[in-house]
């Protein structure tokens, strides 16, 4: 009875082979007419943001006929889990939008294309090498970074005035000794020299750190990775902790705050200055009563010098797309310079771009952009940037650690404790 069982069973695989090779031939992304038709998914979310991009698509889409794209509105508060279940389902989007620090499970994971056989030349050469770097895994690169993010400080330009601190330059910005001593000074009458919005903590400590010397993320003499907290790593989480808990000019009750949150308070006089990502200028713009001053600093520096690391926004190519010579090539249409411009503008934030960071309309006073443009040469790669279980040593080990570190519940060696000896476990699970 075994054998009739058997070569029934091989009969069923067979045809659902055939049946599978059959669908795969019918559904290889083109129309009833031979039009190449790719999925777009962006993550824009701000209309100036929106509006660039499917702009953008309508341009190309004009210019190429036989290779149209369908814009796709994503969001970033679902774009992992929502990508995971596409790209195991075999669905997912030819151009994929996301940031280069949630790319390295998909990277080597597999679903990820291996770009570096299908950038143009011009391309390759327009972004730094530093910047490639956020998105390389392995030995491939596996996203285009085009857009990112410094962190600033957005000061109220009256009070900043009347202390008589020092205005801080980009050539010449406050350590973190002097920016503790002038947020001091500028707290008093029911006022905070500074806030910090630290509702996700992480990632702004581990790219401000490099400012002060430290990494925490250290390869070993195998390459794999490991964490270390050194003297350079206690200066930014000293510096915040001791504006919380010691000097009481930063208040403990911004901690749980993300930085929309963050800025009634700022426009009613109740923080005087507050670090916040670049693109938070236009909330500013829109929010802020009319004839409030403010004005845009660069973060200090301490040992590590004017450096902060960024995983700038990206884009990639699906492994599993039938075209990606084409989807490539919308990409380099996209981060033409000039088209970078727009992106970067709508999005108020910065381009990777050399020729595109070099255009006149992003190096204005105006909002600050030139301070912005001037901090672009001291951006880093974030230090996680292609750490196997980072996202899990993230949410289980160091947001905690570091909101209980903060709010003065623990102290540098438990955070020291819990950050090395606890985030060394995780990261072991994924590089056995």
């Amino acid at each position: 009875m075994r054998t009739p069982i058997r070569r029934a069973a091989a009969a069923v695989a067979v045809l659902a082979l055939l049946l599978t090779g059959c669908s795969g031939d019918a559904d290889d992304g083109r129309d009833a007419d031979g039009t190449i038709r790719l999925r777009f998914q962006s993550l824009a979310w701000q209309k100036e943001s929106v509006d660039a991009n499917k702009q953008l698509v309508k341009e190309w889409n004009a210019a190429h006929p036989d290779v149209q794209v369908d814009y796709v509105q994503g969001s970033w508060d679902s774009v992992h889990d929502q990508l995971l279940t596409s790209f195991e389902g075999g669905e997912a989007p030819d151009v994929i939008h996301d940031a280069s620090d949630d790319l390295a499970d998909f990277a080597y994971g597999g679903y990820l294309a291996d770009l570096r056989p299908l950038l143009p030349g011009r391309l390759k050469a327009d972004i730094p090498e530093q910047s490639w770097r956020t998105t390389t895994f392995g030995e491939g690169v596996h996203g285009v970074p085009f857009l990112q993010e410094p962190r600033v400080l957005i000061a109220n330009t009256k009070l900043l005035k009347a202390s008589g601190a020092r205005v801080p330059t980009s050539e010449h910005p406050w350590s973190w000794e002097e920016f503790r001593e002038v947020t001091d000074e500028l707290t008093g009458q029911g006022r905070y020299g500074v806030a910090w919005p630290l509702k996700e903590p992480v990632s702004v400590t581990l790219n401000l750190g490099l400012s002060g010397g430290g990494q925490l993320f250290h390869r070993d003499e195998d390459g794999k990775a490991v964490l270390r907290f050194e003297d350079g790593d206690g200066v930014v989480t000293g510096t915040i902790r001791d504006q919380v808990n010691t000097d009481g000019s930063a208040p403990r009750s911004a901690l749980g705050m993300g930085g929309s949150d963050a800025l009634p308070g700022f426009f009613g006089g109740k923080y005087a200055m507050l670090p916040l990502g670049f693109s938070y200028r236009q909330q500013i713009i829109q929010q802020a009563p009319e004839g409030f001053d403010w004005t845009v600093l660069p973060m200090p520096a301490g040992a590590g010098g004017g450096v902060q690391g960024v995983s700038p926004q990206t884009l990639s190519v699906a492994e599993e797309s039938p075209h990606k010579e084409e989807a490539v090539a919308f990409i380099d249409f996209l981060l033409r310079p000039s088209n970078m411009v727009r992106l970067a503008r709508g999005d108020w934030m910065l381009p990777t771009g050399t020729e595109a960071l070099a255009d006149p309309s992003l190096r204005t006073a105006e909002h600050g952009w030139a301070v912005g443009t001037t901090l672009a040469r001291g951006l880093r790669p974030a230090p996680a940037q292609s750490v196997r279980g980072y996202p899990e040593w993230k949410d289980k080990v160091a947001t905690p650690a570091l909101q209980e570190y903060y709010s003065g519940a623990i102290d540098t060696a438990e955070l020291r404790k819990r950050l090395v000896e606890d985030g060394n476990r995780v990261l072991a699970r994924y590089q056995r």
